[in-house]
């Protein structure tokens, strides 16, 4: 229950939270769902509208990378596993596997504390490891429900940048690592109603 609920407020905050400290991002998410939802009344995202928001989407997955709701998975070796130097974790043994500690190895991810949703860019991607960037896992027992979670961020996402603007406080949020990757004493930000005239 708590998966389906927790990680999804977490992911929504951090990216908003990322959004405020950096207005032209959230300005050019904005531009890009007016601009596909222009003609439209009532205004309303649809399933096949999710795929047409680019900018939207590598902004999430960055403060995903950043701020993983999930920092951190258990896995049992289900058979022995030699690492690269020859040692060998033998089967049976429960390893921690650190999805905060991935998403922000250097050798990776350069300026690993740095917001830049441009790391997601299509031709920025296409010699990474696709176990670089794991916010719902990896492998047979991933996430069954990352598909509607990453859906479900994009229309809160979209709807909220339609009517508001993000802006931030002088609060610097820490992370409070638990079961779920949370914001010591909160995440606060203001926000302030666009005009109907702001289009």
């Amino acid at each position: 229950m708590f998966e389906g609920h927790d990680t999804t407020a977490s992911g929504l905050s951090w990216v908003l939270h990322h959004l405020a400290q950096h207005p032209e991002y959230q300005e050019r998410c904005r531009q890009e769902v007016r601009e596909l939802l222009k003609d439209r009344e009532p205004v309303e995202i649809e399933w096949d509208d999710l795929a047409q928001l680019p900018f939207l989407t590598m902004c999430i997955k960055e403060s995903l990378r950043l701020h993983p709701p999930v920092p951190a998975i258990s896995r049992c070796c289900t058979q022995d596993i030699v690492l690269p130097d020859g040692r060998i974790i033998p089967k049976g043994i429960i390893c921690i596997i650190s999805i905060f500690g991935i998403h922000h190895n250097p050798n990776v991810w350069p300026d690993p504390e740095v917001y830049n949703p441009f790391r997601f860019y299509q031709e920025n991607i296409k010699e990474r490891s696709p176990l670089a960037f794991i916010p719902f896992s990896a492998g047979p027992r991933n996430c069954i429900g990352q598909a509607f979670a990453m859906a479900e961020m994009k229309v809160v996402l979209a709807l909220t940048l339609l009517r508001f603007r993000i802006l931030p406080t002088h609060l610097k949020p820490g992370r409070k690592p638990e079961l779920i990757l949370r914001a010591e004493g909160g995440l606060w930000l203001r926000v302030e109603p666009l005009g109907v005239n702001s289009q």
